[in-house]
């Protein structure tokens, strides 16, 4: 089946934007640059949380951008979202809600890009489960 031109761009500006905010996040991540491990800390969450999240969204950007593997592009969006939706429910939980609730509403709005994402995504790069 031929997809829709459209649905295509929309998959690859979803995609493309969402594998470079996990690529970016997860090497500061790595690294502990740009303040991640102010803000882990702040959270309450040990420093080595850091490497292995990072490492994750480091990967996951990768699945997510690689050919084939539609297995693996499930669990990189599924990880994705539960980051995402577990950053804000963080934030909310220890009051850091930032200017105008920044904290929480970036990572809600990532999350909304999974999704997004996730739902353009082409028949080539779905999971076809068979009966």
């Amino acid at each position: 089946m031929v997809e829709p031109k459209g649905k295509l761009a929309g998959y690859w500006i979803t995609t493309g934007l969402l594998a470079f905010v996990l690529l970016s996040g997860g090497l500061a991540d790595v690294v502990h640059e740009g303040g991640t491990l102010e803000v882990v800390t702040k959270l309450g969450y040990p420093e080595y949380l850091l490497t292995i999240l990072g490492t994750w969204k480091v990967l996951g950007a990768i699945a997510l951008v690689a050919p084939r593997f539609p297995r693996l592009k499930e669990w990189a969006y599924a990880g994705a979202f539960f980051e995402m939706t577990g950053a804000a429910a963080s934030h909310a939980a220890r009051g850091d809600y930032g200017p105008g609730a920044f904290h929480i509403l970036v990572p809600l709005t990532l999350a909304i890009l999974v999704v997004a994402s996730w739902a353009l995504r082409p028949q080539s790069r779905t999971l076809v489960l068979s009966s």
